[in-house]
């Protein structure tokens, strides 16, 4: 019998990362993707392990632990890693394309957005034009900082850009850490937040090459190289469905509610689903997807 195929193990990292998780908008987190992680690198016969992503970005948290558990997993096991950046990898979605030995992108790829943005809005205006009156109570002077509806205090803006320049601090060592002398651009240029596409980026050294998975795994592996996708984490409507069959005994025990309770809180859901969908929606769109 000859040598067997050459297998790598692919797992797929989709979405805004952290943040409100939807049927219409579900996003990523280390829960989210830990298991297939472990199966993909878990895996004796893979010879690598390649990482897709197409990410705008969201929690600079849940990004580092994804980043984090990845490298910890190839050190672990021992075998490489390939991360390829699809429409995007930016932001936090750039963040766990470090977690790759090597970062591929299409050419036409938006990569970069090394930098850290909140974004809010202000209705102080909108209350007094309505007559609303904001009563807010609190122990503690700062806990109230940054509230919508007051007036904007300068001393809680200085206190937010000071904790958005200790993360961007903390996104900065980390590309420096994985990408360290492949970098070719001035700091000043590379850490503005800016984004470039994925031609540009190979130039910045922001990443190693273009192509696409299949090529560039059997341009390492050879042209009979199988790609196995891993996915063993369920998703949401899965573990919606799980919820409800473990819950069912517990309902039925149990007082039916009113027609009009299960309205306002469906009415509810669907609010709350449809502006998590919104601010979804809003990280996409800086991106012009």
């Amino acid at each position: 019998m000859g040598e067997p195929e050459p297998l790598v193990t692919v797992v797929r990292l989709t979405g805004v990362i952290g943040g409100q998780s939807t049927p219409l908008s579900p996003s990523l987190t280390l829960a989210s993707c830990a298991a297939d992680l472990e199966a993909a690198f878990t895996n004796s016969q893979a010879k690598a392990v390649a990482i897709a992503i197409n990410s705008p970005g969201g929690s600079p948290v849940q990004s580092a632990l994804i980043t984090k558990r990845v490298r910890a997993l190839a050190k672990e096991h021992e075998k490489p890693v390939f991360t390829f950046i699809e429409d995007v990898g930016a932001s936090g979605g750039y963040m766990l394309a470090l977690a790759g030995d090597e970062i591929y992108a299409d050419e036409n790829s938006v990569v970069g957005s090394i930098g850290v943005v909140s974004a809010g809005f202000g209705f102080k205006k909108l209350i007094d034009k309505v007559g609303v009156e904001r009563r807010i109570y609190t122990a503690g002077t700062s806990k109230a900082m940054l509230d919508p509806f007051q007036e904007e205090n300068p001393k809680d803006v200085a206190h937010l850009k000071k904790l958005q320049e200790e993360v961007h601090e903390s996104f900065k060592q980390m590309v420096r850490d994985h990408r360290g002398d492949k970098l070719s651009a001035p700091e000043d240029e590379l850490f503005n937040g800016a984004f470039w596409t994925g031609a540009t980026a190979k130039t910045l050294g922001l990443i190693d090459g273009l192509g696409d998975m299949r090529a560039v795994m059997q341009e390492k592996f050879g042209d009979k190289t199988k790609l196995k996708l891993v996915h063993v984490s369920g998703g949401l409507f899965r573990r919606n469905k799980n919820a409800a069959e473990v819950g069912a005994p517990a309902a039925a025990a149990t007082a039916s509610p009113s027609a009009a309770a299960m309205m306002a809180g469906e009415a509810a859901n669907l609010v709350e689903t449809g502006l998590a969908a919104l601010e979804a929606r809003a990280h996409w769109n800086r991106f012009g997807l």
